[in-house]
């Protein structure tokens, strides 16, 4: 009989010791990282401005060069030609213009002798200013021969680096061509440009009174590589657009990076890192969380046992932590360990400070984000009293 009621007895679920958080505010400087493109300060895009095959090629790919240096020379024969052309018709201008002035002269002084009628002194007035118009016509076709010619000496707009050459000596260019002959970069400082959304950009207007204020108060920010690595010069937000973009609801944001030592290149991407503190703020460790259905949980200790609570959380980048945004209030206790075996329900008995520190030392926390709380645990216990009370 005492082993029937031994079988039937019922098991009582036995409370397991755990670490627990008990949750306060306090202050955290965290970070906000934004994808972001590098470009260079200017980046010309050099088009020839006349046609012709180049002659010469002055620089090389990536060669830092100086305002007004020269990058190619394109054939200059046929403008030398024009010019020369241009100045003989100048020339001849000029001659047609003093003689229709000794004309006009003479006309004038018979006229005064009433030698000649008035018609014929207006129509040498008028000869002479014919050749003047001549003259500031061939005088200008000589200007614009001049310009051709100089500008088959394609020179730099400003300092910065060559770009790529896609076309080499004896190439055939013209100024409705589509590809640039190359770019100029200026890479002294380079512009890193993200966006923010309109969230954001709120936050900020709220936080410093105006846009403004915001830019002139916010921290140097750091740009994080390609490779992952963190550019070792900080920079500094320059300006924020007040036009919210509706396709995306984004605002573009610039900020500007030295670059003495050449390693950031136009065209390049990598991530803006904004550091900025928040106060008052409850932070827990990302450890202590569990995810299910793209919704974070924790177990919260209510009377005694392990209650599932979702939480809304904000990512911190240090990926270690969160910030709970809402779903747990100062002086509520939380599982802080062992959060993947747990299930709704278990008894939670607090571990000793001593046992927890043992604990802690002896082994890392355990983060489980997308398991649900294990209930393999759930027959342990019974099946092993079970075995006990057959052998009896």
């Amino acid at each position: 009989m005492a082993v029937v009621s031994c079988r039937q007895a019922v098991q009582v679920q036995q409370a397991s010791e755990y670490s627990v958080i008990t949750i306060s505010k306090s202050d955290k400087e965290v970070s906000n990282v934004y994808s972001a493109t590098i470009r260079g300060r200017q980046d010309i895009d050099i088009y020839p401005q006349v046609s012709g095959t180049i002659f010469k090629l002055n620089v090389k790919e990536g060669e830092v060069v100086r305002e007004g240096q020269t990058l190619f020379i394109i054939d200059q024969v046929p403008y030398k030609a024009a010019l020369m052309t241009a100045s003989a018709n100048v020339n001849a201008a000029k001659a047609a213009v003093a003689t229709a002035q000794l004309t006009y002269d003479s006309k004038k002084e018979l006229f005064a002798k009433n030698v000649i009628s008035a018609y014929d002194l207006q129509t040498a007035e008028n000869s002479l200013l014919t050749a003047k118009a001549q003259l500031a016509q061939t005088e200008a076709q000589e200007l614009n021969a001049k310009n051709n010619l100089s500008y088959t000496v394609v020179k730099s707009p400003a300092n910065g680096v060559v770009g790529t050459l896609p076309y080499r000596v004896g190439a055939l260019v013209g100024p409705s061509m589509q590809t640039p002959l190359t770019t100029v970069s200026d890479n002294s400082d380079m512009y890193v440009y993200f966006s923010m959304n309109e969230t954001q950009l709120l936050a900020l207007t709220k936080q410093y009174g105006s846009m403004d204020k915001a830019i002139k108060a916010m921290p140097e920010i750091e740009l994080r590589l390609s490779d992952g690595s963190i550019y070792p010069e900080k920079g500094k937000i320059e300006t924020i657009s007040g036009v919210v973009d509706p396709s995306t609801g984004s605002v573009s944001v610039r900020a500007v990076f030295p670059n003495k030592g050449r390693i950031l290149h136009s065209g390049s991407s990598g991530n803006v890192i904004i550091p900025y503190d928040r106060k008052d703020i409850i932070v827990i460790p990302k450890a202590v969380t569990y995810e299910l259905q793209d919704k974070i949980f924790v177990f919260k200790v209510v009377d005694g046992v392990a209650k599932t609570t979702p939480v809304e959380v904000s990512k911190i980048s240090d990926g270690q932590d969160y910030i709970v945004e809402s779903g747990l209030s100062v002086g509520d206790v939380i599982v802080g360990e062992g959060v993947g075996l747990l299930r709704e329900g278990t008894p939670i008995k607090v571990k000793s400070e001593a046992a927890a520190a043992a604990a802690s030392e002896s082994a890392a926390p355990v983060a489980s984000e997308s398991a649900t709380p294990a209930s393999a645990s759930e027959s342990t216990a019974p099946a092993s009293a079970s075995e006990s009370q057959k052998e009896e």
